[in-house]
């Protein structure tokens, strides 16, 4: 089942031009109570920690240009914009005001940078109650800071917990948003309403049944297409295995790439510069019971090369340095643990001298 995987992985990463090497980065983090946490791989060392005026970060987001990041703050429901080449934030401003607040996780926005979009809870103060509002496809005009548009989400998509953890996607043309989780959720961004839905656990393309997208996979970025890890289970005996899934942001067609049997919890795919080795945690049990597993995909055989249990942390997040030789475990403490690749062992543990939040990494060359 790998083999399809394999000539995936390898040939995007191909036809987007990535470098086979990539020589060690920054780092990007949310950090407690308001920073963003630029830290140095090569020095192994945070290098600025930068005032978010909007509060606690939640969410990073990369431009599709890679130039900008914007940051998702949930303490005053703020959007900051970093600017990666001068180093600085050239945007904030909150959506919140005395008697209306936003709450909202993550977004992506327009190859423009104008506008963006997410999935938001409006809460209103009266004189004597708060109102919590139905969750809103919410568009947010980044040059007038402020919320532009916003629908009610359709009842059928209101599953509790379900518009939160979603990931997200815009077409080239902008027309559309996808809203990916269980199923795929097309709204046209003129009117913000859901013209088609795609119904994953009902798929049997390759006889597949309960499919469900993940986030989206940084390595394997592409402007037409959002690729992400995927979990599914057949029809008969109900197997579960994971993969990668590839959608088409302009036919809205999607393919299954199987690579092997799924644990109860996945913590993202990373893949090498090259394409060649991915890598994932499994994560089976829960408290006393818990168990933490490295596994390494060789792309390129076909191959479960191998797996490497590691000590648990409650709660944390997989990352990968920008040359593809270290594995990092971030989040909700105040380190990050190094592992080789290919040895799969403890190399070293970096002190950031900050709580980091999960609101994710992203890595710039």
């Amino acid at each position: 089942m790998l083999r399809t995987a394999a000539a995936l992985c390898t040939a995007l990463l191909l036809a987007l031009g990535l470098p086979a090497t990539a020589r060690a980065g920054t780092l990007y983090m949310g950090g407690y109570p308001n920073v963003l946490l630029l830290f140095d791989e090569a020095a192994g060392q945070v290098t600025r920690r930068i005032p978010l005026a909007t509060g606690l970060p939640t969410g990073l987001h990369e431009s599709a240009d890679r130039k900008r990041i914007y940051v998702s703050t949930i303490t005053t429901g703020g959007i900051e914009t970093y600017d990666v080449a001068t180093g600085r934030v050239v945007d904030s401003f909150s959506l919140n005001t005395p008697t209306t607040k936003y709450r909202f996780y993550s977004g992506v926005t327009d190859a423009a940078g104008r506008y963006f979009y997410t999935v938001a809870e409006r809460i209103d103060k009266d004189v004597d109650r708060y109102r919590i509002g139905k969750p809103q496809y919410t568009v947010v005009d980044l040059k007038l800071h402020k919320v532009v548009r916003a629908v009610d989400m359709a009842a059928e998509d209101d599953t509790p917990g379900a518009p939160y953890r979603a990931a997200y996607a815009i077409s080239p043309d902008a027309r559309f948003l996808y809203v990916f989780r269980d199923k795929v959720i097309v709204v046209a961004t003129a009117d913000l309403k859901a013209v088609d839905r795609i119904e994953l656990a009902k798929s049997d393309l390759g006889g597949f049944e309960n499919v469900m997208f993940g986030g989206g996979v940084e390595a394997l970025r592409s402007p037409t297409q959002f690729v992400s890890l995927f979990n599914a289970a057949d029809p008969y005996v109900h197997n579960k295995v994971f993969g990668v899934a590839r959608f088409d942001l302009t036919s809205r067609r999607f393919t299954f790439a199987p690579i092997g049997p799924a644990s109860a919890m996945l913590a993202g795919l990373e893949v090498t510069p090259d394409g060649r080795h991915g890598y994932t945690v499994a994560t089976t049990g829960t408290l006393g019971n818990k168990r933490c597993e490295f596994w390494h995909f060789d792309l390129t055989t076909d191959k479960l090369v191998e797996t490497a249990e590691f000590p648990c942390r409650t709660r944390f997040q997989l990352g990968m340095s920008g040359d593809g030789t270290k594995l990092y475990i971030y989040g909700a403490s105040f380190d990050i643990e190094v592992y080789d690749t290919k040895t799969l062992k403890l190399e070293k543990t970096w002190d950031i001298g900050n709580d980091a939040t999960m609101a994710g990494m992203v890595v710039s060359q």
